[in-house]
């Protein structure tokens, strides 16, 4: 047998999240996405839901021994060049997490402060939300909030493009590094507002119209978290996500009767199309 020399090492980058048994969402949005960009993923679970694309059905926390435990095992062994959390339902989790995190000196930490699924679902205790201004977003190098996110972080309502400015003042003077604002719930072209504590960029896009839309936050949040690892500096490692997002919404496809994901791998070609014998 000839001797194939090894590969090299990819980036690497871990996910501390939900899953969503539906594929499109959570840990398994953020591993597709991982992949695709070609970062190797690791996973520390959260929390258990038994969704699909109409909604979410059940939840089922971890216990916290065993979320330390699973981020403790992967950075010990594997390590990380980026990480990113999503679902973290409890504030006593968003506690547990964030010690971890940081005492393992993940500096590149995108925060996706996840409040609500697609389908109106809540996945954050309305307790919790003091605990993520404590605890995570301090440690955050980026803070993804989508308008109603940035909305319950800041107590203020979000309408016009100068509330979005004093929104992300307010949440990088939580102590985060940088903070995007995403414009999907806004009228027009869903333009995102990044701000670096003293100056804002805005990310233009296309809107894109389509019912497949779960996992828009964790997909774009996981690119981000990608492009991190990979090296990229922060505001292009955010424009390439937002283009990344942008196409696999462009060409997502349905695959349930709810809200469909989008698609993570929209830039790889289809195995289906190659499969000895299939018919062109």
């Amino acid at each position: 047998m000839l001797d194939l020399p090894a590969a090299p090492t990819p980036p690497k980058a871990i996910t501390v999240a939900g899953s969503d048994s539906g594929g499109g969402a959570g840990i398994q949005a953020d591993l597709k996405t991982f992949a695709a960009l070609g970062v190797y993923g690791t996973s520390a679970l959260t929390a258990v839901t038994a969704q699909n694309t109409r909604g979410v059905f059940a939840v089922a926390e971890v216990p916290e021994e065993i979320i330390v435990a699973q981020i403790d095992l992967l950075m010990e062994d594997i390590g990380a060049d980026a990480g990113k959390t999503g679902m973290l339902s409890s504030p006593l989790i968003i506690e547990v997490v964030a010690d971890r995190l940081d005492a393992w000196g993940v500096s590149k930490l995108v925060v996706d402060p996840v409040m609500v699924a697609k389908s109106g679902d809540r996945l954050l205790q309305l307790n919790a939300e003091d605990a993520l201004k404590q605890f995570l977003i301090p440690i955050a190098h980026v803070v993804t909030p989508n308008i109603p996110e940035a909305e319950v972080l800041t107590g203020r309502k979000i309408t016009t493009e100068a509330d979005a400015r004093d929104a992300a003042r307010v949440i990088a003077q939580m102590g985060c590094r940088y903070v995007i604002i995403k414009g999907g719930h806004r009228e027009g072209d869903p333009v995102d507002l990044v701000y670096d504590g003293s100056n804002f960029v805005e990310l233009p896009a296309e809107r894109i119209h389509t019912q497949n839309t779960h996992g828009t936050g964790c997909t774009f949040s996981a690119a981000i978290t990608a492009y991190l690892a990979c090296g990229l500096d922060t505001l292009d490692a955010m424009m390439q996500a937002k283009t990344f997002i942008t196409e696999a919404l462009r060409r997502s496809y349905s695959v349930g009767s709810g809200h469909s994901p989008v698609n993570h791998f929209h830039m790889k070609t289809g195995a289906l199309t190659s499969l000895p014998g299939k018919e062109r």
